[in-house]
């Protein structure tokens, strides 16, 4: 890395850091001041209620710090008449777009690849600390379809992947032939163990003398693969908060049962390509911001790149909530507007 490369990456990510961290205590300390009556009455819990808002604060305010870090970083260096001199030391446009355009790349990357973690379920903790004092609720009365079998779950604790007294029952077409119960399953690399379970068999009756009702029973039974804890939890709650690597298999199983999968692929592309429209704005800003501030209000001109900053992160967040409740296929509505911002900078990288 050139030394003026090192010196823009330094500067850029000092502003990009002092701006995320602002913005993330702004809303915390805002989402305390208005929910600070519904809070739990333990310490700790408030504690923990801040952390996981401080966290799911991280998906509105990082890719708009990318961008805001960016523009500080330009117009600071344009008052100090250090890109003039750059320029003047025959350095490119589009060397000194490289590195704001690299890093904010990287810093995107990292921030998708934090939403295939528990990262992704930080709202939901914090909503059910505030409901229920409690990171995780169980469900109860849940009744889900698998490939052949009919599952029935009085109570799920998708935190500590436990359901407790578990009903399967399995069908030939519309002929019943097996159920299967146990008082306690838990979920182990990709599918669920019963424990204790007592299987009946329901033969198909064609005569007097075909053999009648048979019944086993079996310490441990391994059945339901990849039936995750998460996603059918999110199933019964009507909900899609689902980090990348379950959203990704919510999909294609569900995809299999030939259920609508429009929320779940709205949710991953949402988390997949909604932040690198970041990336691309800053380079289509850039190509547009002035290089000297001898004839140009250089304060208007910042206040209008961060208003137009907003405006694009808030009609793309507007398309993908529309994409989410189904108005809008999620290619249309998530997809397209990130394809035609990255065009839009490739446009001004070579035509500039």
């Amino acid at each position: 890395m050139k030394l003026f490369e090192r010196y823009i990456v330094k500067n850029y990510l000092k502003n990009f850091f002092i701006i995320f961290i602002a913005l993330d205590f702004f809303y915390v300390g805002v989402d305390l001041l208005t929910n600070y009556n519904n809070l739990p009455d333990s310490a700790n819990l408030q504690i923990l209620y801040a952390l996981f808002q401080a966290m799911n604060a991280v998906n509105y305010v990082l890719p708009l710090s990318i961008v805001f870090g960016m523009i500080v970083t330009h117009f600071a260096m344009i008052k100090s008449n250090e890109l003039i001199c750059m320029y003047a030391s025959s350095i490119s446009q589009k060397a000194l777009v490289r590195p704001f355009f690299f890093t904010s790349l990287v810093l995107t990357i990292f921030y998708v690849g934090l939403n295939t973690t528990e990262f992704a379920y930080a709202y939901e903790y914090s909503s059910n600390l505030k409901k229920y004092n409690r990171i995780s609720t169980n469900s109860e009365e849940l009744f889900l379809k698998h490939n052949n079998q009919y599952i029935y779950f009085k109570k799920l604790d998708p935190m500590k992947q436990v359901a407790y007294d578990v009903s399967i029952f399995e069908v030939n077409g519309i002929d019943l032939t097996k159920i299967i119960r146990a008082s306690s399953a838990y979920f182990v690399k990709n599918h669920w163990i019963l424990e204790d379970a007592n299987i009946t068999y329901k033969p198909a009756i064609t005569s007097l003398n075909d053999a009648g009702f048979r019944s086993e029973k079996i310490n441990k039974l391994q059945t339901m693969e990849d039936f995750k804890p998460k996603i059918m939890d999110n199933v019964y709650q009507s909900e899609y908060a689902l980090s990348i690597s379950d959203g990704m298999d919510a999909l294609a199983f569900f995809s299999a049962q030939g259920v609508n999968t429009n929320k779940i692929k709205a949710t991953l592309f949402y988390q997949l390509f909604f932040p690198f429209f970041a990336p691309f704005l800053i380079v289509i800003l850039y190509y547009k911001a002035p290089v000297m501030s001898r004839y140009f209000n250089t304060a208007l001109i910042s206040s209008s790149f961060a208003f137009i900053a907003l405006i694009v992160w808030s009609g793309l967040f507007l398309l993908s909530r529309l994409s989410a409740n189904g108005v809008l296929f999620s290619e249309i509505g998530i997809l397209s507007p990130i394809i035609i911002l990255s065009f839009m900078g490739l446009y001004f990288y070579h035509k500039r």
